[in-house]
């Protein structure tokens, strides 16, 4: 660190972009606080921009929170989004601040790329569904997007792939998120989807991405984590990749294992959606289902479910990208740490 950037960050000290990498540290004030050895109140007003930090405390804050001086300059920043978030409850706002942290990271970085390399469209179908639906709105709204993106009726080859072809940003998250499960924020100049990277399994995962399409499909409204938002987004994912249509007379109406194995990897999601799905559409008896779900807990197959193991599907749409630009630029015009830089630009999961 050069006293030149010390007195520029001094100077300019933005504390917007301080709440921002305390917040990406997942730290509060008083932890920060004491890593710096200063105290809450002293880093609230720097956050507040009541008061500016000398140099020598820059340099402090900026050893702490792992980036360069020059984080703490004026950004463009982002305009607020809501991020949904699979259960607010289960999950602490210490949580949810890193989350939406690293979702301005995610934006800020995409900004700086889209200057540069021209991204696909974005084209979503919008279809607000209020919490007092009663009917099948979230899977006519599956079927709507099916049939924007030209899937067909058989199953999806790629989820993040038809996702990222369509503007759907999707990347994955670094591994201090892992406490929060996949989520998605509505931006009208680009939707994201981030990826927990614990959950390291493909059927899952797929699903994953299909119910946080149905969030950017029918929720950009609707305040995230309730119980009917996200059973709404779990009918649209189930719809998007077992359409009723294609899927209906293939469901077993017990719990035939190998039956349902064999649809497992055909459609490539896990055995506990097929069952699922082969209740939610009546062909199997609630009391079936159960003692069906009962036999998954019993054998461990919630954690890992038999079958071949398969790759997590991978993000390309920002890698590439990055591909055509000069090394060094993002990094410059970004001004993000570059252990985030990588994380974000990433084709595989941190580990």
């Amino acid at each position: 660190m050069t006293s030149g950037n010390l007195a520029e960050a001094a100077a300019q000290f933005d504390g917007g972009r301080l709440t921002l990498a305390r917040r990406l540290s997942g730290l509060r004030k008083n932890a920060l606080a004491a890593a710096v050895e200063l105290t809450p109140a002293a880093i609230s007003f720097y956050e507040s921009g009541t008061k500016r930090p000398s140099p020598p405390t820059v340099a402090k804050l900026a050893l702490a929170l792992g980036v360069e001086p020059r984080f703490f300059l004026p950004g463009a920043g982002a305009a607020p989004a809501t991020a949904h978030f699979r259960s607010l409850r289960s999950t602490t706002q210490l949580a949810r601040d890193q989350a939406e942290a690293y979702v301005q990271v995610v934006t800020e970085v995409t900004a700086v790329l889209e200057r540069h390399v021209d991204f696909p469209p974005v084209r979503l179908v919008s279809a607000p569904v209020p919490l007092d639906c009663a009917d099948d709105a979230p899977e006519r709204a599956a079927a709507a997007l099916r049939a924007l993106w030209d899937l067909g009726d058989g199953p999806v080859p790629h989820t993040i792939r038809a996702a990222e072809g369509n503007g759907v940003l999707t990347v994955f998250t670094p591994p201090q998120s892992a406490s929060v499960d996949a989520y998605s924020v509505s931006r009208a100049d680009r939707p994201l989807v981030l990826l927990n990277p614990a959950k390291d399994d493909y059927y899952r995962q797929r699903f994953d991405v299909a119910h946080e399409l149905g969030h950017l499909v029918m929720h950009a409204d609707e305040e995230p984590g309730n119980t009917v938002v996200e059973n709404q987004a779990n009918r649209f994912a189930a719809e998007f990749l077992l359409p009723a249509a294609a899927i209906a007379d293939h469901l077993p109406t017990r719990a035939d294992w190998p039956r349902l194995a064999t649809l497992k990897e055909h459609w490539g999601v896990s055995l506990q959606a097929l069952l699922y799905r082969a209740r939610q559409l009546g062909r199997m008896r609630d009391v079936t289902y159960r003692n069906a779900m009962t036999t998954i807990s019993t054998r461990g197959w919630r954690r890992r479910e038999p079958g071949t193991v398969l790759s997590v599907e991978q993000p390309s749409l920002l890698p590439r990208a990055l591909e055509l630009l000069p090394a060094g630029l993002l990094a410059a015009e970004s001004r993000v740490p570059d252990h985030l830089l990588a994380i974000v630009t990433s084709r595989t999961p941190a580990g």
